[in-house]
């Protein structure tokens, strides 16, 4: 059975750190507003964009997710034939939320342009059409440790994104239309990479080392700076909605390291 990440990755564990100290500058990159805003009240707009900025496609919303449960089941019918459809279905996801969440339209500050967010998941969706192209994805669902199904319930979570606008937050709605409906799957970063990497964990080490972890790095850091939302009485249940993210982004990051160290033991 081929092992992407031993034969492919091997003798570059420097390059890593190189790679997540960049994937974070692009994260900092400045916005762009129409309207001039202070250098503190950046973190307001982008809050402004990103609450809005999924409004033009949510009738597109259930497409992503039907596509999702269609390739799982045809990975389970077809094993390994399905890697190169499931990476290039998610380079391509994230092109469309690259252009859905960097850029659009605002009351408060006019035309927006997260620069940091077009830019990454412009990055993150060529990388995986790249794997795609060379066919470095094996899917299949056969000997996955048990252990790994823990995560279910929270790419479950994040699949489902149960809430509903309230105010100038959100508040919890547990509609099982949103199964199928809610736009934030497969339109935002935030909820769709929980149930990628998911995948990628099961799949795990039949995996391109490379795009599997700049994935699991960037799930990470915007997991981390959604822990802000804790802070807001407002977005209290956007930031319960955002653990997925963070949790399933540390075990991927933290899995290599823990199968090397087990493979040694033997």
């Amino acid at each position: 059975m081929m092992d992407i990440e031993r034969t492919k990755q091997k003798g570059r564990k420097w390059l890593y750190p190189v790679i997540y100290v960049l994937f974070f500058i692009v994260s900092m990159l400045p916005v762009y507003a129409e309207k001039p805003f202070a250098p503190q009240d950046t973190q307001d707009v982008i809050f402004n964009l990103l609450m809005v900025c999924v409004n033009p496609y949510k009738a597109f919303a259930p497409v992503f997710h039907i596509a999702t449960i269609v390739i799982v089941v045809l990975v389970v019918v077809l094993k390994e034939k399905m890697g190169r459809i499931l990476a290039a279905y998610m380079g391509l996801n994230y092109l469309v939320i690259a252009f859905v969440q960097g850029k659009g339209p605002t009351e408060k500050y006019g035309f927006v342009i997260l620069t940091g967010i077009l830019v990454g998941y412009v990055i993150l969706g060529v990388t995986w059409i790249v794997v795609a192209i060379r066919a470095e994805l094996e899917t299949s669902f056969k000997n996955v440790p048990l252990h790994r199904y823990l995560l279910l319930p929270l790419a479950l979570l994040a699949f489902w994104a149960p809430y509903a606008p309230h105010g100038m937050g959100v508040r919890p709605s547990f509609n099982p239309l949103l199964l199928f409906t809610s736009p934030d799957y497969g339109l935002t970063f935030c909820f769709t990479t929980p149930v990628f990497l998911f995948l990628l964990i099961l799949f795990y080490p039949r995996v391109n080392a490379f795009a599997y972890r700049v994935t699991a790095f960037n799930g990470l850091l915007y997991g981390l700076f959604n822990v802000t939302h804790f802070f807001n009485p407002e977005l209290g249940w956007m930031g319960v909605l955002h653990l997925p993210l963070l949790i399933i982004s540390l075990y991927a990051l933290i899995l290599p390291r823990v199968t090397r160290a087990r493979k040694s033991v033997r």
